[in-house]
């Protein structure tokens, strides 16, 4: 199978490899990106595949929370260039689509452009939308969570956090509490944990884990020859390193490397007078897992001559 330039480029990017170990992998993996990654992995060369993969769609993601029905949101809407997501027009209908949310709990996208809008429907809105803007626009994804939730928006809409919390309403309507929430919204935008707590970590996603670790100790002539109980303790250390690096609460606390995520939770709590429990969470990167169109302007002008 030939393996193309830009297969590799991508590659590239997505594990900081060389070049020709990009190529390698991905020739004995016969171009499957995935494989790819893991062989890089067993080699010691990548430390992990970066979760954003392919990220090239436009348009933005946005969230938001309602402290008075306690419901919150997480949107992502695509569009076909990056100048959209400064559009005052295409801005206002993601946020009109968050409340559409909020208020009428579709099940899916497809429900979501049934719901009423104004005068019609979401579908009618978002057709009227394209007329205006002139680009493909779509609603991609959402996630909305009843309860008390904390909301944040980075970079202008390039990532979006929704993070929901068990804890009363005494402590929850607290100034202080608010604050909180958003730490660990950042939190998540910046450290980009996968689980909440190692316990939630399935079984086959540390049985891979794993298994790449003694590959690579296999493959490295200082760990090769080592005794399997000496192998089994290493292992052990590296998933505990596992954990801090993807569970949240086991990570360090960004605003101060002292603490861990569970432990500045508990300052909180005991500051305010209660208990809290990050539950769950979801963070949305603007395209991710999406291909960016990428348009060729010399071959364009040459059709436009022809």
């Amino acid at each position: 199978m030939a393996i193309s330039a830009k297969d590799v480029m991508e590659l590239r990017k997505q594990t900081d490899c060389g070049m020709m170990e990009c190529k390698k992998a991905l020739t004995e993996a016969g171009g499957d990106f995935a494989k790819a990654v893991e062989l890089l992995r067993e080699r010691g060369l990548a430390t992990a595949a970066k979760k954003a993969g392919r990220i090239a769609a436009e348009g933005m993601v946005y969230a938001d929370y309602c402290p008075t029905c306690k419901v919150g949101v997480v949107i992502e809407v695509n569009a076909e260039t990056d100048f959209v997501a400064k559009n005052d027009k295409f801005v206002a209908f993601v946020k009109d689509c968050t409340k559409v949310i909020m208020e009428q709990n579709p099940a899916d996208v497809d429900a979501l452009m049934n719901c009423k809008l104004g005068d019609g429907t979401v579908d009618d809105a978002l057709k009227g939308l394209i007329l205006v803007i002139k680009e493909n626009i779509k609603v991609r994804r959402f996630v909305r969570y009843e309860g008390v939730c904390a909301a944040y928006v980075h970079g202008g809409g390039t990532h979006g956090v929704l993070v929901a919390f068990d804890t009363t309403d005494e402590v929850a309507a607290k100034p202080e509490f608010a604050a909180y929430g958003k730490d660990i919204a950042m939190q998540i935008a910046a450290a980009n944990p996968s689980f909440v707590r190692s316990s939630e970590v399935p079984a086959e996603v540390l049985d891979k884990e794993k298994e790449i670790m003694l590959a690579q100790m296999a493959n490295d002539p200082k760990t090769a020859n080592k005794p399997e109980q000496v192998k089994i303790k290493m292992i052990e250390g590296k998933i505990k390193k596992y954990y801090k690096e993807n569970c949240l609460v086991e990570q360090e606390f960004v605003k101060n490397g002292d603490l861990t995520i569970e432990q500045y939770t508990a300052s909180v709590a005991k500051e305010l007078g209660g208990e809290i429990r990050i539950v769950k969470f979801e963070h949305f990167l603007k395209g991710e897992g999406l291909e960016k169109r990428e348009d060729d302007f010399a071959a364009e002008v040459a059709s436009m001559v022809k």
